[in-house]
């Protein structure tokens, strides 16, 4: 008779605590950004040693950029380290960049390929497009155009507008696929939509090299991916219209 009351209890017990967790992470970000960070510190501490992976990400945040502390980046290591264990995406992304520049732990280009490829895995934007950098440089890994390009499309569709400016340069310059102008001119107008201003210059360039025609279906192909990507609808490989 008493153990199914047992079990409500104890959901709602679980259920309280992470209503408070997530409340005070909130009131943390919001002192933080409002620049009290006395008060974030304080926030972020009780929470981190609670074992909660956004506290302890946030706490991470404070230590790597020196607010309220001083600034200690094997501290902001330390605290990712815990949160990646917990599986926190945005810590696998701050953890690998402290790997790829060598602040608070020893520099360590395939691990930060690892943390990268484990957060773009779990559809982090920016993991993704850093993951495309690295292929594209041979920087941690052998370089392949193709591999980038794969993460690239993956950013892009996530509306990642520097790594549409990237794919835009891909075709320009013929790295991994067929040269392209026209896919150049759609990428580049892709990016420009999101405000890219590299990609503006980098559209009228494309300009030069097409006929008016072109220019006009190559813009109608533009707005059909930007309208898929709003939408969630762009798949990748390639298959831009």
């Amino acid at each position: 008779m008493w153990q199914p009351k047992l079990k409500v209890l104890l959901m709602m017990g679980a259920l309280s605590i992470s209503s408070f967790t997530h409340a005070g992470l909130e009131e943390g970000i919001k002192a933080a950004n409002e620049g009290q960070f006395e008060e974030a510190l304080k926030e972020f501490n009780y929470l981190a040693d609670k074992g909660f992976a956004p506290g302890i990400y946030e706490l991470g945040q404070l230590y790597e950029n020196g607010h309220g502390v001083t600034r200690n980046y094997r501290k902001a290591a330390e605290l990712y380290q815990q949160a990646v264990k917990k599986k926190h995406v945005d810590s696998m992304f701050a953890l690998a960049v402290l790997y790829d520049e060598g602040k608070g732990v020893k520099l360590d280009k395939q691990m930060a390929v690892s943390l990268f490829k484990q957060a773009a895995e779990k559809n982090l934007p920016a993991a993704q497009f850093n993951l495309g950098v690295m292929y594209s440089n041979g920087d941690g890994v052998i370089l392949d155009y193709k591999e980038a390009l794969k993460w690239y499309e993956k950013a892009a569709g996530n509306n990642y507008s520097l790594a549409q400016f990237n794919i835009a340069l891909m075709y320009f310059e013929g790295l991994g696929v067929q040269k392209n102008i026209e896919k150049s001119y759609i990428w580049n107008s892709v990016a420009e939509f999101n405000g890219n201003l590299n990609a503006s210059h980098s559209r009228k360039l494309d300009e030069r090299k097409m006929l008016p025609a072109e220019i006009a279906e190559a813009k109608e192909k533009a707005n059909e991916l930007y309208e898929r990507i709003q939408a969630g609808l762009y798949a990748g490989e390639g298959r831009i219209y």
